[in-house]
Formats: C-alpha cells, structure tokens, sequence
C-alpha cells in the first residue's frame, strides 16, 4: 500500500506531515523498528550521561562511592555504609536534585517547543513566543527587589509568566476567536512590554539586586533543591504524557483547521489545550531556573531529523534529546572553569551554531 501525505494548507510544507487517526501505514520515510531503536538509543545516552554528570564536578567521587549513596537514600541497603558525609552531601543534597532538574526542564522545553511549533504550523516558533520569558523575568525582578511584598522569586516569575500569555490570548481574540498569526503578535507585544518592565527594575535595583537579576536572566541550576525536584517532576511529567497519548491530535491540528473539522476535532479547544499545557510547561520551569534559550527550537528540529514529522514519536524523542542537550551543557557549565558558568550561556553557544550548520545543510528536512 503507498503511503499517504497530506500537506498543511497549501504550504506544501514536509516538516509536519502529519498521521492520520485510523491509519495502519505509518506516514513518514522513518521505519517504525528505527524509530524505536532511535528511542532506545537516546535512552542509553541520557543514562550514560547521567552517571558522568554525578561523578563529575570539582569533588571527584568515584561510580562505586555514587552508587553506594544512591542506594544508601533511595533503598537502605546498606545502613553500614563507611562513605565520608561530604560525598553524601555532594550527591545526594547537590548533584542528584540538580541533575534531575536539569533532565526535567530539558524534557519540558523540548516537548513546549513540538507543541508550539506543531500547533502554529511554524517551524521557527519556540515555547517563549507568547512571552513566558518577559513575563518570568519581569517577575522574578520583582521577587528580587521587593522580596517582602512576594512569596518568592519563583512563585512571582510563574505568576507574571502566566499572566503575560493570558494577556496575549485575550488581547488577540476577535468575535471570540484567537487566529494563530495575532496571537503570535500580541505574545511579542506582551512580550516588549514586560521587556520594558524588566529594564525599569533593573534601573531602579540596587548593584546586588541588579547582578542577582541579570544572573536569573541568563539561567542556572545553581539552587536546585529536592523541593524544586518534587514540585517539577509529577507536573512535568504528566503534562509531557499526557501531550504525548494526544499527540494524534495535534498530527490533525497540523495539517489544518478544515481538515480537523471534517476529522472530528474542534481545532479551537484543543489548541486552547495544547498551548495551555505547553505554557505550564515553560512557565513552570523558566520561574525554577530562569531562561534557557533554544532548546524548544533546537529539539524538535533534532527529532523530526531522526525520527519522520509524526507528533507520537516527535514528542517523546524530542523530550529526551532536549534532557540529554542540557545536561550536558549543564555539567559543561560546572566543570569547564573554577566558577560556575550560567547554563544558559552555554546552551546559546552551542546552539547557535547548531541551528545555522542546520539551515545550511539540512534546510528542507528540518523546516519543510
């Protein structure tokens, strides 16, 4: 049987072909048995990487040591354990929680960023288009200016982050509906304008105020917590799965609002979700560690390269490039000088040559 596509509009565009529901015959030129191997490959490398990044730092600690204090905290097995508490402190308070943070705000980015770029039908558009960033920026400068009046700098970068997307969507409806192109423009309004907003709080911070804005700005795991761990990690991870078993659904919404009519899907309601879902993703994780520019872009480039433009296999492949991309950066950032280096830095170094070797040489796979 040939296999089908189906172009989104009339653009003609190969980069989000997407499956139709009810399909046996897989859509995309990529073998269902590489797609999985590509999966099972990732996963490996995610692991491999993981276990360099707890041994790694300035306090070397050897995989025996790591591994003995993993098993001393998650199942105690071994209540004799000799090991000098500074390694316990180092792995278990320090390196663990920061990985997984690190990891988690990977798979968040990542997968806002299929979303985004699935629900647009635009390859160029990244999870802080509708100004997720300003707002948490903004907001995170008033946690630190005024730390009396907020709860914390968290708590205030996800509450302004929120309130800077939902602004952009009531600002772009029009006879009670959102086209994708105005509520694009009016997140980069939202987004100038909490940019002004940040510029004046910086104007008016003290030098301290104003260094621990600038450092929140460029992003970091530095205090990375079990607390920060616990709160992230369920949200994250039954957003991402939950985006993933809908991911058909955002296949349909890809090749058009007609043609999901006709399927059977309200393309107004599930937009709505998906980019609800995707904003709590990056809302939650920017107010965390600040903003880490390019992920969202970068990844899901990366996965339709490898994997074919099929959202089912999109999403779970980018969220573990993403995971696997800023953990290495991340441990790059705390390893390659005596001081710490904002990862965010470090992510736009390496990803800006990245993505230009991609339009160069892989222009018409991975943007259509």
């Amino acid at each position: 049987m040939a296999k089908r596509t189906k172009p989104i509009g009339n653009s003609g565009r190969k980069g989000f072909v997407s499956q139709l529901p009810g399909d046996t015959q897989d859509i995309s030129v990529f073998s269902l048995k590489r797609q999985i191997g590509i999966i099972t490959l990732t996963t490996g490398i995610l692991l491999v990487i993981t276990c360099y990044a707890l041994t790694a730092g300035a306090f070397q600690i050897s995989v025996p040591d790591v591994v003995h204090v993993l098993l001393d905290k998650s199942i105690p097995l071994f209540p004799d354990f000799q090991g000098e508490r500074i390694q316990e402190t180092i792995v278990w308070n320090m390196r663990v929680p920061r990985i997984l943070l690190a990891i988690i705000t990977g798979i968040a980015l990542s997968t806002a960023g299929v979303v985004y770029q699935g629900c647009f039908k635009n390859p160029l558009v990244d999870p802080f288009i509708l100004g997720v960033s300003s707002g948490a920026a903004f907001g995170a400068a008033l946690g630190i200016v005024f730390p009396s009046f907020f709860l914390s700098i968290q708590s205030s970068a996800f509450l302004f982050a929120t309130i800077s997307v939902a602004g952009a969507y009531l600002f772009s409806r029009v006879r009670g509906y959102s086209a994708p192109l105005t509520l694009i423009l009016a997140g980069i309004i939202m987004g100038s304008l909490f940019d002004g907003l940040v510029s004046v709080m910086k104007y008016l911070s003290s030098d301290t105020a104003l260094r621990t804005i600038v450092f929140w700005i460029m992003g970091g795991f530095y205090y990375a917590s079990w607390s920060d761990v616990i709160l992230i990690v369920p949200v994250t991870i039954g957003s991402v799965s939950i985006l993933a078993l809908l991911a058909w659904k955002l296949n349909i919404l890809s090749i058009g609002e007609e043609e999901a009519r006709t399927l059977g899907v309200d393309p107004g309601r599930y937009m709505v979700f998906f980019i609800g879902t995707a904003t709590l993703l990056t809302a939650l994780v920017t107010a965390s560690v600040g903003i880490i520019p390019w992920i969202g872009l970068m990844m899901p480039h990366a996965a339709r390269m490898l994997a074919g433009p099929d959202h089912r296999i999109v999403i779970p492949l980018a969220a573990l490039l993403g995971a696997i991309y800023l953990l290495i950066c991340d441990t790059l950032a705390r390893t390659l000088t005596s001081s710490e280096i904002p990862v965010g830095i470090i992510v736009s170094i390496l990803g800006a040559p990245y993505l230009f070797w991609l339009i160069r040489t892989k222009g018409g796979m991975a943007f259509g």
